[in-house]
């Protein structure tokens, strides 16, 4: 491979190395590589995940044998204290955490009734007195279930509102767990919140304990990591799993810190929660990767059955019990990497069982800069050997860096470290097929050397029609009839000193591209760009038997264009393009001309410099195309209306020029009609006969004014006075360009 074209592969490399590295650092964003991350770790977990039953937690399912059972959801406080009764007096529960709030007072009993009642004209009853003040204390619910909740292991739950949700305040929160300094200088938790969802005060007060149950989602909408704390007002609130754990503990308070470290020099700092002697170590944002179990490892009990009292004691007896819903409508489900309908309430169990068991895993702080060392190494490396030895022993050294990168990937696994390796790998994979695609090309680019060669001038599907067989196709200088074509803004000086300098060059880049797709569309050459000018041929490099009907359709098509082009620039606030075609047909030279500097594949001739004249005078005539006889003679499928026969400058010959109107089958008769009569008053004019052709003009002008009409109109005012010499030929003279 000759030095260009490695050092082409080289910065190409680099490029790709780079733009991954960038990825990682956070400099951009690449979608496809954080999906490639959730699925190596979500593959990762599923094979690594524990199996088997776990008899430390139970969940209390609020299912629909339980709605069945005792009623639709909200149940009142009454049930509610009755439950957790039997759940401590009968079953003896380690610890009971709820994944539901109690936002609302219970008035179901008619404790609130009786009280208007002993207002009323019943007051003076002592016996009426006498049975509230017996029955009051059963019939508050709300009291009742306070009491039941007092000196138990007991988790409420509540929920915080992110910041764009709203900031509603309900019930009460509880004094935060930790301080807002506990993880100085670090700030981890969740995205501050602006309002809370919490319970009555009553009960707060009588539980142990509080935490939120807000759930975390990737992009993905899969719920891989949890935040274990949240910043609130002036401290730091648990999440439900740490707070229901904390309780199983015996209450004690929450203790948090930062441990530092250094590596190669560069500080580190992992925060940490601990709750009843275990630590845990958080990732910087204060979340954990929840270390699900494979399987169902915590059974599922209807609240009807512990109710009833029908529930097995062995599944209850000192566990910590989250007591949540999988019933329709109520139940909180979510997406993971085992189920796309998995109950949230079983998340915190998850969390439950992995801080139980040290198995939590967080990402590391290095992490960041160990993947991007990686990636820029792997680069290097994997760069040089494909380079120097190519893609045989380039496959095989990537393979043997992959392996080495899932055993890094599995070590840091079993240290309880997530260190995504999806980068590093897609740089390794990336790396050697983007070589081996770029070897591949440019061992075949002989066979696109025409594509190269012609791709700038004719449309792409015909550059590729023209590489199958290169011979036939040559960019050497040569003599064949072809159609040239001009056009050009009118007025575009103006035009341009009206717009910023960057929005011109937007206008231009818009309507050049919209009228080169039309020239492409009907297989034109593009010979150059002059400003805003366009010059285009047909009938070279391509042999095309009708390029005077292609030519004079992508006029047609051109001046069509402008109405939609121009609503969308008029939504810009920019002004109207209107613009000028001249097209030609005859004899030119075509071929790559030019400098030992610089060549450029174009066309010569007198046809050429004619086509280029009548593009200047369209503006005279208030047409928008115009063409020569040899254009209309070659084109047997479009209508034309001769205009004038004129001489251009720079030529002695007279030249008929016409307006194309559009093609014969679909022409309005209308327009037809009127072509017709303009020729017939043409020809009184050319005959000097001006009587009749103003009379014609004047009638075509009352059916449709036209620059045209009136042009003419002019002419034969001034030749009533100055009348023309005796050998006019009634040819009309340009001097001008």
């Amino acid at each position: 491979m000759r030095l260009p074209s490695r050092l082409a592969q080289a910065a190409l490399s680099a490029l790709f190395v780079g733009l991954i590295a960038a990825h990682v650092g956070g400099l951009v964003h690449i979608a496809p590589m954080q999906r490639a991350e959730a699925w190596l770790y979500d593959a990762w977990l599923k094979r690594t995940a524990p199996v088997g039953p776990d008899d430390r937690i139970a969940i209390l399912d609020i299912d629909e044998a339980s709605l069945k059972s005792v009623g639709r959801w909200p149940w009142s406080r009454d049930t509610m204290s009755a439950l957790v009764d039997t759940l401590h007096d009968r079953y003896a529960v380690g610890a009971l955490g709820f994944d539901v709030v109690f936002a609302e007072p219970d008035n179901s009993s008619g404790l609130d009734s009786l009280k208007q009642l002993a207002t009323s004209d019943l007051a003076g009853s002592r016996d009426f007195q006498a049975a509230l003040k017996r029955l009051a204390p059963r019939l508050d619910y709300d009291a009742r279930f306070a009491r039941a909740l007092a000196e138990r292991p007991v988790s409420m739950g509540f929920y915080f509102i992110p910041a764009g949700y709203g900031d509603a305040r309900s019930g009460s929160l509880p004094p935060p767990s930790l301080p807002l300094s506990a993880f100085d200088p670090l700030q981890p938790g969740m995205p501050s919140a602006t309002g809370y969802g919490a319970n009555l005060p009553t009960f707060q007060n009588g539980a142990q304990g509080a935490g939120f149950f807000n759930m975390r989602a990737d992009a993905d909408g899969t719920a891989r990591q949890m935040h274990l704390v949240a910043p609130y007002g002036a401290g730091y609130y648990p999440a439900l799993s740490v707070s229901t754990l904390r309780v199983a503990f015996g209450g004690d308070p929450l203790t948090a810190g930062v441990d530092t470290g250094s590596i190669l020099g560069r500080q580190y700092a992992t925060p940490w929660v601990e709750v009843g002697g275990i630590r845990v170590p958080l990732s910087v944002d204060g979340t954990v990767h929840v270390p699900y179990r494979a399987g169902a490892p915590f059974p599922y009990i209807s609240v009807a059955q512990v109710l009833a009292g029908k529930a097995p004691l062995a599944q209850l007896e000192n566990r910590i019990v989250l007591l949540g819903s999988t019933a329709p409508g109520l139940a909180d489900l979510r997406v993971t990497p085992f189920s796309s309908t998995f109950p949230g309430v079983e998340i915190h169990a998850h969390l439950i069982a992995g801080m139980l068991d040290g198995a939590t895993r967080s990402t590391p702080p290095w992490s960041d800069d160990a993947r991007v060392l990686a990636v820029l190494a792997l680069g290097a490396l994997l760069t040089w050997v494909l380079l120097r030895f190519g893609p045989l022993i380039g496959l095989a050294a990537s393979i043997v860096l992959l392996a080495l990168l899932l055993a890094a990937y599995a070590a840091a696994w079993s240290r309880f470290w997530v260190v995504p390796m999806a980068a590093p790998m897609l740089t390794v994979f990336g790396l050697y097929a983007l070589n081996t695609a770029y070897g591949f090309f440019a061992e075949t680019r002989n066979k696109r050397q025409m594509t190269k060669l012609f791709g700038q001038y004719v449309p792409p599907e015909l550059a590729a029609e023209m590489s199958q067989d290169p011979a036939h196709y040559t960019m050497e200088g040569q003599s064949r009839d072809m159609t040239v074509l001009f056009s050009d803004i009118r007025g575009f000086t103006n035009f341009s000193e009206n717009l910023p300098p960057a929005e011109l060059s937007e206008v231009l880049n818009a309507y050049l591209s919209t009228m080169t797709h039309l020239i492409q569309q009907h297989q034109g050459t593009i010979d150059k760009y002059i400003g805003d000018a366009i010059m285009a041929f047909w009938n070279a490099p391509v042999d095309l038997s009708d390029h005077a009907r292609r030519a004079v359709q992508t006029a047609l098509e051109m001046q069509a264009a402008l109405p939609q082009l121009n609503r969308e620039f008029a939504a810009r606030g920019w002004p109207d393009v209107q613009i000028g075609v001249g097209v030609n047909t005859g004899r030119m030279s075509v071929g790559n001309m030019g400098s030992e500097f610089r060549m450029s594949y174009t066309v010569m001739g007198d046809a050429v410099n004619l086509g280029s004249r009548l593009e200047g005078i369209t503006k005279q005539y208030g047409v928008g195309i115009l063409a020569t006889q040899a254009t209309v003679e070659a084109d047997p499928v479009h209508v034309f209306m001769k205009v004038d026969e004129v001489r251009v400058k720079g030529k002695a010959t007279p030249v008929a020029i016409y307006e194309p109107l559009g093609s014969t089958a679909d022409l309005d008769p209308a327009v037809k009609q009127n072509a017709a009569d303009f020729e017939a008053a043409f020809a009184s004019y050319q005959k000097q006969d001006w009587d009749v052709a103003e009379s014609a003009l004047r009638a075509l002008n009352e059916r449709a004014p036209r620059k045209l009409y009136d042009i003419y109109l002019e002419r034969i005012a001034h030749f009533r006075d100055v009348p023309p010499q005796h050998d006019w030929d009634g040819v009309f003279v340009y001097t001008t360009k």
